[in-house]
């Protein structure tokens, strides 16, 4: 079988061509997996330009990537050392979680996290990611009707990462191609219950049985799902998701939010 570990991957920063493989069953899900020459041109291409994003928390760069057999590409660039300290998530381990959760959503197969890979930049260590442009003029009405199964795809997601900033902003529609995408998934997989949101639309419905399905392989393949996430988690993060994931696979439905607690900052 094909091994889950990044190809090559020399130590826990390191980071080699390749994703790990679906491990959920195939399902009516539109998104396409993410192209290995994409990857190897977030891995490899030539940071030319870095600009501050003067937007976010964190310190946040839009770089231009060349390469000699790709055009010119658009990325964005966080680096360990841009992370402002927080109180409740480990110093330096957002870049981490942030390429942890790609993994965990190629796992599954919802490939909507554009593809990101962690690499060495202009201010250090860190994440690159495609930059995917977001479309105009695109309501949350709009959204809610139009892609309801990517929709309940990341809110499950959300739940069995314990994202702690799914912000309105951080979920859209892209301008290319008609699929939902989402990004900023650093303050992602902490031990304790963080949960905060903007998706609410399916409190209390039922799971769809292919999203219970998917949650099902992840268990019936934990030992698979330990290894991919442990060189980027601690072992009590891996294993706190892997009981979320158990947990809400046996309760089959989407959890009540508390309005005081599970809506983020700044949303």
């Amino acid at each position: 079988m094909t091994d889950l570990l990044p190809r090559n991957r020399t130590d826990r920063d390191g980071n080699a061509p390749g994703i790990p493989p679906r491990l959920a069953p195939a399902d009516r899900c539109t998104w396409r997996a993410p192209d290995d020459v994409i990857l190897d041109l977030l891995r490899r291409g030539r940071i030319t330009d870095c600009e501050l994003v003067p937007w976010g928390s964190n310190y946040t760069f839009a770089v231009r990537l060349e390469h000699d057999d790709h055009p010119p590409t658009v990325a964005i660039y966080k680096p360990r050392d841009g992370e402002i300290p927080l109180w409740d998530f480990p110093t330096g381990t957002l870049y981490r979680r942030e390429y942890a959760a790609f993994l965990v959503s190629c796992m599954l197969g919802w490939y909507f996290v554009p593809p990101v890979v962690i690499r060495d930049g202009p201010h250090g260590i860190g994440t690159v990611q495609l930059y995917v442009e977001p479309a105009r003029g695109v309501h949350d009405g709009e959204v809610r009707d139009t892609f309801t199964s990517q929709l309940q795809r990341i809110a499950l997601f959300d739940l069995i990462t314990n994202n702690a900033d799914r912000k309105a902003s951080h979920c859209f529609v892209g301008a290319d191609e008609p699929q939902l995408w989402g990004i900023d998934h650093g303050l992602t997989f902490h031990v304790h219950p963080k949960l905060r949101t903007v998706i609410w639309d399916f409190c209390g419905q039922p799971i769809a049985q292919e999203l219970l399905e998917a949650m099902e392989a992840l268990e019936r393949e934990a030992d698979r799902v330990r290894a991919t996430l442990r060189p980027y988690l601690t072992r009590q993060e891996v294993e706190m998701f892997l009981r979320r994931v158990a947990a809400l696979r046996e309760a089959g439905i989407f959890p009540h939010l508390n309005p005081r607690r599970n809506i983020p900052y700044g949303w």
